[in-house]
């Protein structure tokens, strides 16, 4: 059975990162008997500057005839100047919109050898392993949207008729953005969370700002709808400002931790510290299915793109993420793992994670041995 992949490799460091895991890719298939075939598409700027849109309909019409998407990275200071709707970060929100993707797993574990790469002491991130489950579709960044002039035909009467309710501005530039959620949205993410944590430790925090918030209130009550389903699941609360100190304090005591849009968003990429660089954290972005979109978590890195310098390992686990969900290839999946951690082992390390007495290797070298590890792999 041939397996599809739409590739998007994107901007910055993404062809680079998204080459290494092909060549991982290519080094499974060869290992196990498999056929994956894969099909270039462009999103982000790359898109921009050939077809002058973040998402040309003829990559989403083509990767909706996929198995699963692997994306690179988009966006850079080149497209700066564009507009919010033209910007190459768009091509990301309306691939998860398009292809009903409500879902964003990032697992956070600290592989053994690079507890030492941690800013943070060993004996707090030795043996971290936890999972951050996002809601991807709702939330702020699908809210509605607008920057009016105080002043202008109509501006705040538009403003008032959005927020249902007076008040009073001073002239000039205001902007909204909103956060929305429908019980719909919180109830499918928590049930996901719910049996990640079945198969895991059983235990889930969700993390909201209900003190606050009246969509953070809905969350919580919704979430503890949920729990009646799960009663050998723990269930825990945390406001996100305290979740932020906790993740650094003591990561060990999480398991699942379910949370929405915006926070999911900015928590992860603190989580990514504890593993020593944002560089080693993977994504899988799931609907209903067993299609996904597998993506590092880190940007597109203009700075040091086409320098052989940025860590492909993320990618590398994100596709080993689309064996797991997508094709169903547990065994695959858990070999690309182990040969992470052997390339590691080994006292190689790219830039980002390199300390004196480490063999210090490229992102196309990284790449090629962790799939030579693959190949030779008993």
């Amino acid at each position: 059975m041939d397996h599809r992949i739409a590739v998007i490799k994107g901007d910055g460091v993404g062809p680079e990162v998204v080459d290494a895991a092909l060549g991982v890719l290519d080094a499974v298939a060869k290992k196990y008997g498999h056929k994956f075939k894969s099909q270039q598409l462009l999103a982000g700027g790359a898109a921009i500057d050939e077809e002058g849109a973040p998402l040309p309909k003829k990559t989403l019409k083509e990767a909706k005839k996929t198995d699963a998407v692997l994306l690179g990275a988009v966006g850079g200071p080149k497209w700066d100047s564009q507009p919010g709707e033209k910007r190459p970060e768009q091509a990301i929100l309306g691939l998860r919109e398009e292809l009903a993707l409500f879902a964003n797993l990032r697992p956070v574990s600290v592989r053994e050898a690079l507890v030492d790469a941690s800013p943070l002491k060993a004996e707090i991130v030795s043996g971290a392993d936890l999972l951050i489950v996002r809601e991807l579709t709702g939330g702020i960044y699908f809210g509605s949207h607008g920057t009016e002039v105080i002043g202008e035909a109509n501006a705040f009467g538009r403003f008032v008729d959005f927020l249902k309710k007076e008040k009073t501005l001073p002239p000039g530039r205001f902007a909204y953005d909103v956060e929305q959620y429908s019980e719909v949205e919180i109830r499918r993410i928590g049930e996901l969370a719910f049996e990640m944590a079945m198969k895991r430790n059983k235990r889930v925090t969700s993390v909201d700002k209900a003190n606050v918030l009246d969509s953070s209130r809905l969350w919580r009550q919704v979430m503890e709808e949920v729990r009646v389903k799960y009663p050998e699941v723990r269930l825990n609360h945390m406001y996100v400002d305290n979740m932020a100190q906790q993740l650094i304090l003591d990561p060990k005591q999480f398991d699942v931790i379910v949370t929405s849009n915006l926070f999911g968003d900015i928590l992860s990429d603190e989580a990514s510290q504890i593993t020593g660089s944002i560089g080693m954290l993977p994504s899988a972005s799931l609907g209903d299915g067993t299609f996904g979109l597998y993506e590092p978590i880190h940007g597109s890195a203009p700075d040091i793109a086409g320098r052989d310098l940025a860590n492909p390992i993320a990618t590398i686990l994100s596709a080993a993420l689309m064996l797991r969900y997508s094709f169903g290839m547990l065994e695959e999946a858990i070999a690309v793992e182990q040969a992470v951690d052997g390339f590691l082992l080994a006292g190689n390390r790219t830039p980002d994670i390199y300390v004196e007495g480490m063999t210090k290797v490229g992102t196309a070298e990284a790449g090629r041995l962790i799939a030579e590890r693959i190949g030779s792999a008993a």
